[in-house]
């Protein structure tokens, strides 16, 4: 996880996860749609799992 990453996922969580697949960008966007804060919490999480 690099810190260009992370600054991506708190300013946009969506364009962040871009290269874990179609599903974690579709839950990603409804999340920040719902709020920020959980958009960002769950971009995160995603990043930092390894697989």
């Amino acid at each position: 996880m690099s810190f260009w990453r992370v600054l991506l996922a708190i300013l946009f969580p969506p364009l962040s996860v871009i290269g874990k697949g179609c599903g974690s960008i579709l839950i990603v966007f409804l999340l920040t749609l719902c709020g920020w804060v959980p958009g960002v919490i769950a971009a995160l999480v995603i990043l930092n799992n390894p697989n």
